[in-house]
């Protein structure tokens, strides 16, 4: 008697990490979501843990759009934080369980993903395997990479969530560089560096900015007195 139970269908299509074409891969993942709620663990099961850069593709989707989904910032940055130290130090995902069982929304995660694929599809277009190797194959090249990762997370998760572009950015970082890991593109890596670099400018004008509005405000206070 068999004590096992059926394996799932989707699962042996995402158990390996694909060369290509990444949008089908995010569509059926995206059509597989369940119809209620949906929470990390269950699309973790679905890509396996080979399946960490499309994963990490799938989170960073979501913040390319203009809809505001409580509790997702959290939840799905922290994940590829954890997806980036993973890969630095070569040990399997690990989430803490209260994040990775937290029910989030599917119809509005599903619009959210569906509109923000084109971004995959475009970089699918463009996007060569093995352009610019340099930029990917060395150990050390792999060692700034996954450190590129985790600062792009790290941005990810910085307390601006209602600044416009402060998780766009940071995003863009991210989603480069995972589809330049994937294809082996250093020129998509390139430009994940970029992006990077352009959030922490940004970031730093918005901090720049916020101090010296709150210095003129401390003035005009002691003028007043």
């Amino acid at each position: 008697m068999n004590a096992h139970p059926p394996a799932t269908p989707q699962l042996a299509s995402h158990t390996s990490v694909p060369v290509s074409p990444l949008g089908e891969k995010l569509e059926a993942l995206i059509s597989g979501l369940p119809p209620d709620g949906v929470t990390l663990a269950t699309i973790l099961d679905h890509v396996g843990q080979e399946g960490l850069l499309l994963l990490t593709l799938f989170l960073t989707l979501i913040f390319l759009v203009p809809i505001s989904i409580p509790g997702v910032s959290t939840v799905f940055g922290f994940a590829i934080l954890m997806i980036g130290l993973s890969r630095l130090f070569n040990r399997p995902l690990w989430i803490p369980r209260r994040l990775a069982h937290r029910v989030l929304p599917t119809d509005k995660l599903r619009v959210a993903f569906t509109q923000s694929s084109q971004w995959v599809r475009r970089l699918e277009r463009i996007s060569r395997p093995h352009r610019l190797n340099g930029l990917v194959a060395s150990p050390s090249a792999r060692f700034l990479n996954n450190c590129a990762l985790i600062l792009g997370a790290a941005l990810l998760m910085a307390p601006f969530g209602l600044v416009p572009f402060s998780n766009t950015f940071p995003a863009l970082a991210i989603l480069f560089l995972a589809v330049g890991l994937m294809q082996n593109d250093g020129l998509c890596i390139l430009l994940g560096h970029c992006a990077n670099l352009l959030t922490i400018l940004y970031f730093t004008l918005l901090m720049v900015g916020g101090v010296a509005a709150i210095l003129e405000a401390v003035r005009r206070l002691l003028a007043l007195a």
